[in-house]
């Protein structure tokens, strides 16, 4: 299955970088370019799109809006935000993060680097960059506002496994290192966590691990 990509960035050259490798790849192709927020969304309401990438600053509507706009939209469930930035530290990120953007990644990326991690969060996994990951949560996602939405009693509709299996995403272990921890299979961790998004409302294991770090269930430096 092809992989529709729609790209949203103010440099024209950059678009054009991105549409070459990503056009060059069986498996994806591009759908559509946007140079400013307000046109991202409004291609993404028109166009077939899986995967958008997104820059965080351009003009009119920048990324992070226009991640909101889109996430929100219930018709746009099936999208799936990619943020694409120059600063991995950026505060803005984690804001994209908690409007639903399923990762984010810095420019200076590998073109395999970028391929792959379209491949990750359109099969519906988070794509957080290894580098930044820790210092983003610790400097942002773990200081939220205590509103009803990330109180720790949000999370009393999970089971105890539940909150397990969530725990370890929030810390990066993959379905595998999971099984191998609770002595489950990759399948019956896979139940668990789409049973944990589904009941939290995450779209993807990035907003799981939004949630998991907002509500108390891990500290930052938790191994």
């Amino acid at each position: 299955m092809t992989i529709r990509v729609l790209l949203a960035d103010d440099q024209a050259l950059l678009r054009g970088t991105f549409r070459m490798l990503i056009d060059s790849t069986p498996d994806m192709e591009v759908v559509g370019e946007a140079a400013d927020g307000h046109e991202a969304v409004r291609l993404a309401r028109t166009l077939p799109v899986d995967v958008l990438l997104m820059d965080i600053r351009m003009p009119n509507l920048d990324g992070l809006a226009a991640t909101r706009l889109i996430c929100a939209d219930e018709q746009l469930s099936g999208i799936r935000v990619l943020i694409l930035t120059t600063f991995e530290f950026d505060e803005y990120v984690a804001e994209a993060l908690r409007a639903g953007a399923s990762g984010f990644l810095g420019k200076g990326m590998r073109p395999e680097e970028l391929l792959d991690a379209v491949r990750t969060v359109a099969a519906g996994d988070a794509l957080l960059s290894p580098s930044a990951t820790r210092s983003l949560i610790t400097r942002f996602l773990a200081q939220p506002e205590r509103t009803a939405d990330t109180a720790p009693s949000r999370l009393d509709v999970l089971t105890p496994r539940e909150r397990d299996v969530m725990a370890l995403v929030a810390l990066g272990h993959s379905n595998e290192d999971i099984a191998v921890r609770l002595f489950l299979s990759p399948l019956t961790v896979k139940t668990h966590v789409n049973r944990a998004m589904a009941k939290l409302g995450a779209r993807d294991r990035a907003q799981l691990v939004v949630a998991a770090y907002q509500c108390g269930l891990v500290q930052p430096g938790t191994g």
